[in-house]
């Protein structure tokens, strides 16, 4: 089973390179503090992490952040494997 990330809107070359690798792919909303989302997604790709990214500051998760400002689609890739495949 692919896992489910949820990617920034801006990271249009990354979302379509792991969609083609057979990730389950949603653009984040940036609805802060929504709590639905938690536990909702295996990674978050992100361009920063200095914003609040869920907008929940007590949050628990066990997903992932990968932060990709300056990183290859195939970089993040990589990382993802890495990460959520071992």
């Amino acid at each position: 089973m692919k896992h489910r990330l949820a990617i920034e809107p801006n990271l249009t070359p990354i979302k379509d390179f792991l969609k083609d690798k057979g990730y389950q792919i949603e653009s984040m909303t940036g609805e802060k503090g929504n709590t639905n989302n938690k536990g909702r997604f295996d990674a978050y790709i992100v361009t920063g992490l200095s914003t609040d990214l869920l907008g929940i500051h007590d949050t628990e998760t066990r997903a992932v952040v990968i932060n990709a400002k300056g990183l290859t689609p195939e970089q993040v890739y990589h990382e993802l494997q890495m990460r959520l495949e071992s």
